[in-house]
């Protein structure tokens, strides 16, 4: 990491005179938004915050060493100049202070994206997935690589669990610091359009772009399906445009937003997903333990046996083929390297047992999501279909009777329960699930998630299958703002142990 001046680094968000004190120009060693990181060195960025005045800390986080803080008020100001610490004011005016506080670290840090090669992955579905193949791919082709995600951070050693798919600059940066630095060469993301339109991401330089699919999703924060397209949008123009890379768009032609994006972008593009497809591949074999494709592109032929199963992962694997061809990697090299990968964690994963039927856990919590599911399901010619499924609390309210639908069409059984209620009542999300039922599909409404897997696995017979949908990899639920241990994964288990035989 360079040492420079605070009085240098802050020039790169433009401040007025009356934005910034400098009672000395310190030299900045770190950049943290956690006061119990805070070291000698450190400039401590107060957040804005709904919960709490987080210009509380300044006096804490000075005892510790701290020369500097940016602040979002001119009170907060007022508080580091009273403390004698460089102070630089951002008013959190739209995504002003995220932009501007994403500069400041990415110069404090060095900027590692221009040194590492940077994939950023946005779509409703599949981002997740598409990031693990791409990831663990390209450490199968000899490239120390990161990711970032739903799933946490990884790079050379285990999981790291993250409060955001995509942290907010501080941490973000911070992140891409300790990958650089841990040899990683690679650094591939997922890039919600939360963390796009609230320009989260603002300063990473991008070499590609892969956008997945877009359907109904974050409709309580975006408003309409149009700002939700938008948002997801700005990962091909203003963060491409923004790169000093040679910048590449990968898009899935058999989804209407990527058609029409590959006819308007301004970017360089790379098409795939369907007959006009600059790549082309072809399911020949769909099993629940792995996929047998084809791929075709420029001109060269490519045969994967893979070992991810399920219709959706056909999807998934075309775009983490698509992102790695964006790289420049070979065709063929690119498909024997996808062939290493294993599942993801929470994505289609089986519940083990001895009793005939299945149990299959998977994180799908939007209307598009749960079809793909259910028709990998079905593939495997169940008896019946049991689905478990919820809805989160204090989201998108529209999408829930939609999710009802397609479970009640494409399962025998359906139960509702729980997600994460958050702050909502979880009767009243219940009600709200319950509207898009199919009148003559059979269903039942248990609460408590617990109770509602033990009972699911309670009346599955030999040949059924239990669908554990909406959580996957999670190992908590939040009920009102506080994370509760709970893991579908092990409430399946725990039903075994107790079922009769």
């Amino acid at each position: 990491m360079t040492q420079r001046k605070f009085s240098v680094l802050s020039e790169v968000v433009g401040p007025h005179p009356d934005e910034r004190f400098l009672a000395s120009d310190p030299v900045v060693a770190h950049v943290t938004a956690d006061s119990r990181d805070v070291r000698p060195g450190s400039v401590f960025v107060c957040m804005p915050s709904a919960s709490r005045d987080t210009h509380e800390f300044l006096s804490e986080v000075k005892s510790k060493g701290a020369i500097g803080a940016i602040v979002h008020s001119s009170s907060g100001l007022e508080k580091a100049k009273a403390l004698d610490l460089a102070g630089l004011w951002i008013e959190p005016v739209g995504s002003r202070f995220n932009f501007a506080v994403g500069r400041f670290c990415r110069d404090v840090f060095g900027d590692p994206t221009s040194r590492m090669r940077m994939i950023g992955i946005t779509g409703t579905n599949g981002k997740t997935t598409t990031a693990w193949m791409m990831r663990n791919a390209l450490v199968a082709l000899g490239r120390p690589a990161a990711y970032l995600g739903t799933l946490g951070f990884q790079t050379q050693g285990e999981m790291r669990e993250l409060n955001n798919t995509t942290p907010f600059p501080v941490e973000l940066w911070n992140l891409l610091a300790e990958a650089e630095a841990s040899g990683m060469q690679d650094f591939v993301m997922e890039s919600s359009s939360h963390a796009l339109f609230e320009r989260r991401l603002a300063g990473v330089q991008y070499d590609v772009g892969l956008f997945t699919n877009f359907s109904q999703d974050h409709l309580d924060f975006h408003g309409s399906m149009e700002a939700y397209a938008a948002a997801k949008q700005l990962l091909f123009t203003e963060y491409a445009a923004a790169s000093e890379k040679t910048f590449v768009g990968a898009l899935n032609l058999a989804d209407d937003v990527g058609r029409a994006w590959s006819r308007e972008l301004p970017c360089r593009t790379l098409t795939y997903g369907a007959s006009d497809a600059d790549l082309q591949t072809t399911a020949t074999d769909v099993r629940v333990d792995g996929i047998r494709m084809s791929a075709q592109y420029g001109g060269e032929r490519a045969e994967m046996n893979l070992k991810v199963g399920g219709l959706f992962n056909v999807e998934n694997a075309g775009s983490a083929l698509a992102g790695l061809l964006g790289l420049g990697i070979e065709l063929a090299d690119a498909a024997h390297a996808l062939e290493s990968v294993t599942g993801v964690p929470g994505r289609f994963e089986a519940v083990l047992n001895d009793r005939g039927f299945g149990i299959i856990v998977d994180y799908a919590h939007t209307p598009d999501a749960l079809e793909l599911l259910l028709k990998s399901a079905r593939a495997l010619s169940p008896r019946r279909i049991i689905t478990v499924f919820g809805c989160g609390g204090d989201r998108d309210r529209s999408k829930r009777p939609k999710m009802a639908a397609v479970v009640s069409q494409h399962s025998e059984i359906s139960v509702l329960t729980s997600d994460n209620p958050r702050t909502e009542d979880p009767a009243a999300i219940l009600r709200d699930v319950a509207v898009g039922l199919r009148p003559e599909a059979e269903s039942t409404q248990i609460i408590d998630r617990r109770e509602a897997i033990a009972y699911a696995v309670g009346i599955a017979e030999p040949g059924d299958l239990v669908v554990i949908a909406g959580k996957g990899h999670e190992d908590y639920q939040i009920i009102g703002r506080t994370k509760h241990p709970m893991d579908d994964r092990l409430m399946a288990r725990d039903a075994l142990a107790k079922v009769t035989t």
